[in-house]
């Protein structure tokens, strides 16, 4: 959270970049300058987001320290001599600019929000990164392995015990999920159609306009299937190794992907950079589908009932969420107010241990859903923290403040060695 909160306002504060007014320095550390304008805007953006008082003299000096801190660790990661590569910093850029075109709806909004194109964003931010980066590498090899032990655990413990507060109930729950999508008939069925399109592109039929009329994939379809020019690295697997083993002007075979099946035109190439287009045929459930997936857990559930095999059996053999089968359909262990998924929080109230619940639908997203069997296998009612029962949420606590404790005393470490000097 604090990483995004960074990027945040290391975009929404880009016009700093842009203007060019007489703005005071604050403060100075090493080689590196903070600005009234930058301490403003972070003051002001904090405070609309956790409701404080901008004006708040506090606030405003805990800002200040913040920022100074980060530029410290900066001049340290170069006394250090961290690197950081130009890849690692593109890298990082792409994500964060990514997330915010995601988050504006287009590339388009994005740059017009901002009055410079992604590539001139780039540009500005590249070495703020580059510095980012540096620092956050120099604490993560300062910190990341630093572990409280059983003694510290404890001794935090005593202190800290009456101000941890309540812990919260806790469910470790699996299931055994089924995709309507995978039925044998629906791919057979979708693999026939998609077929059936193949062989009339090959009789002369005009791509562009099947691809209109018949392609399920919409982000394309109204431009004829034209994906543009892209790199080698940016299709899935199945879709990419097709499509650049075609010559100029040549369809693929049926390739089926995650998505569905496919059928690719390559257009151009240019060096690693190809540009085709297809047409994408889905494999879309039924209501026959449904109810095979929902008989098929309920046949399920009624085996395990009767103890003919456990529930990790038939979850590795039959789930198709194949991120948690291989381990039994365990899903973990959450707090009740981490389940975001109003169904499961729902379906799980009404369990008692080692109860499993009857079939019932589970959105994945908007266009994608299944039917799966929920597992309660432990639950833990809210209660007072004690060392037999959370030792481990008391040792990340405890951790928490050892590290906390030995980054202060770095920082104070590094103000011997680096100048700084406050100019409020």
């Amino acid at each position: 959270m604090k990483k995004l909160f960074s990027l945040m306002l290391l975009f929404l504060s880009m016009n700093i970049f842009c203007q060019e007014v007489i703005d005071k320095i604050v403060a100075v550390v090493d080689n590196e300058i903070i600005l009234k304008s930058e301490l403003d805007y972070q003051v002001n953006y904090l405070a609309i987001q956790q409701k404080l008082n901008p004006n708040d003299t506090g606030l405003r000096s805990r800002i200040l320290n913040m920022m100074m801190e980060d530029k410290l660790v900066y001049a340290q990661a170069e006394l250090d001599s961290i690197v950081v590569s130009d890849e690692q910093v593109n890298s990082q850029l792409d994500y964060q600019i990514n997330y915010f075109v995601n988050q504006y709806g287009s590339k388009e909004i994005f740059e017009q929000t901002y009055g410079m194109t992604v590539e001139q964003v780039k540009r500005k931010l590249f070495d703020d990164t580059r510095k980012n980066l540096m620092a956050q590498m120099l604490k993560q090899k300062k910190f990341s392995e630093i572990e409280a032990t059983r003694r510290e655990v404890e001794e935090f413990y005593r202190i800290y015990k009456d101000s941890i507060g309540i812990m919260p109930e806790k469910i470790t729950i699996a299931h055994i999920f089924k995709d309507p999508n995978k039925s044998d008939r629906l791919k057979r069925d979708a693999k026939k159609f998609a077929q059936t399109l193949l062989d009339s592109l090959e009789n002369g039929a005009d791509f562009s306009d099947f691809a209109k009329r018949y392609s399920q994939d919409f982000s394309n379809a109204s431009n004829g299937g034209d994906l543009g020019f892209v790199k080698r690295g940016t299709f899935v697997s199945e879709f990419e190794s097709a499509a650049f083993a075609l010559d100029v002007g040549e369809f693929s075979d049926i390739v089926e992907s995650p998505f569905g099946f496919h059928i690719i035109q390559l257009l151009e190439r240019r060096g690693e950079s190809i540009h085709t287009r297809h047409i994408l045929v889905r494999i879309k459930s039924d209501d026959a589908a449904d109810l095979e997936a929902i008989d098929q857990l309920t046949a399920i559930r009624d085996s395990v009932l009767k103890s003919k095999n456990s529930f990790e059996h038939y979850a590795r053999n039959y789930s198709d969420d194949k991120a948690t089968s291989k381990a039994g359909g365990n899903l973990g262990t959450f707090e009740l107010n981490q389940l975001n998924d109003k169904s499961i929080l729902e379906t799980v109230n009404k369990l008692k241990e080692n109860e499993i619940s009857f079939p019932k639908r589970i959105d994945i997203d908007k266009t994608t859903y299944g039917f799966h069997i929920v597992l309660l296998k432990k639950r833990v009612p809210s209660h007072k923290p004690t060392l037999e029962t959370d030792y481990d949420e008391i040792k990340m606590l405890a951790q928490y403040k050892k590290q906390d404790d030995m980054y202060k005393k770095w920082i104070e470490e590094i103000k011997q060695n680096v100048f700084w000097e406050i100019r409020l």
